[in-house]
């Protein structure tokens, strides 16, 4: 179940099981019109009524035309919708109407994200619907492009950042994520996005993507999901220049710096969310061997690009040695550049052949 501060008590739709219903706790609260968080240490709306009406905000609780009559009256926020209810099928339509209409992939990328960020249960809806349709746009080849211009198309923010600015505080930015329960975290540091080179903290599309289809997919609940950018600077220097760029405008730093980040982030995720996974994702080649090599006997993790990819590859080999007749180690394999995918698919064909 989900609490919110709500005067009244109601229900909402599941975002990733449609027409299963999650209660929703009710905390009382008082009728001033601002309080400090002890914990925080910042105002927090107490205002019954600005409460209810920013119910429509949360995009993990919001359904918005689907709200029921009866979920209206128990939320507090009859009224702050046009009359009529859609049922999900019908948003549905509506939405990828719109979609259909927009004339680029980016400008669907942009429709799509904001959904997302302001109602969760139709974004998924939509997402498993039509998945087919969807994917490309809410991953490649439409997030590179999304990437790219990350910074100029940005509407809300999405996942968590840490910065070498953060270190030492990154226990206390864990902390910040609103979710009491994670089970998977992607983490860029976005050096290597895609086959686009080292795009910083613009790579934050990649791990966003990534986890839509985790949930689109798989089934994994949203609020379960956590996309994570470290931000160490980039060498890319048309993004040191770009005004809209989104992270810290210098170099890129390595070496033991760059670990220690690393590895106060990875302690304060395994400690506040013991047991979840730590996938990583386009880190370039000087760090994603070593950094997997380092934590993946450590904690709960893998590179997908190193192994992930090599998983695929090495099942399609199977398949196609098998409908040929033969042995694996009397094939011959080539491969052009020697990239992490390349290099896992290489190292993962010799394991089975010995």
């Amino acid at each position: 179940s989900c609490s919110v501060g709500s005067a009244k008590g109601g229900s909402v739709a599941d975002p990733v099981k449609p027409g299963v219903i999650m209660e929703v706790k009710v905390a009382k609260t008082s009728d001033s019109k601002e309080a400090v968080d002890p914990k925080r240490g910042r105002c927090v709306m107490t205002n019954i009524a600005s409460i209810n009406y920013y119910l429509l905000r949360d995009p993990s609780i919001n359904i918005d035309l689907s709200f029921s009559k009866e979920e209206r009256k128990a939320l507090g926020i009859n009224g702050l919708l046009p009359p009529e209810t859609l049922d999900f099928n019908l948003q549905v339509k509506r939405v990828v109407g719109v979609l259909r209409g927009l004339p680029k992939p980016i400008h669907r990328y942009s429709f799509l994200m904001n959904l997302q960020c302001t109602n969760e249960s139709l974004f998924y809806r939509v997402l498993a619907s039509h998945l087919a349709e969807m994917m490309p746009y809410i991953y490649t080849p439409t997030v590179g492009e999304a990437c790219q211009k990350f910074g100029h198309i940005y509407q809300f923010p999405q996942g968590m950042y840490v910065s070498l600015k953060d270190k030492g505080n990154i226990a206390e930015i864990v902390e910040n994520w609103p979710a009491a329960s994670v089970q998977v975290v992607v983490v860029t540091d976005g050096e290597r996005i895609l086959g686009l080179g080292d795009l910083g903290t613009y790579g934050m599309g990649i791990p966003v993507g990534k986890l839509c289809l985790y949930t689109a997919c798989a089934g994994i609940h949203p609020q379960k999901c956590l996309p994570i950018t470290i931000d160490v600077g980039t060498n890319t220097q048309s993004l040191i220049d770009d005004e809209f760029y989104t992270g810290l405008k210098q170099p890129r730093v390595r070496g033991a710096e760059y670990d220690a980040l690393v590895e106060e982030l990875f302690a304060a995720l395994t400690k506040r969310y013991p047991g979840l996974l730590i996938q990583f994702e386009d880190f370039g080649n000087t760090n994603a061997f070593r950094l997997l090599e380092k934590y993946r006997n450590k904690i709960c993790t893998f590179n997908d690009d190193i192994q992930g990819t090599a998983s695929v590859t090495l099942a399609g080999i199977f398949s196609a040695v098998k409908a040929k007749g033969g042995r694996l180690q009397d094939e011959m394999f080539v491969f052009q550049g020697a990239g992490e995918a390349g290099t896992g698919i290489a190292d993962l064909i010799v394991a089975q052949m010995v």
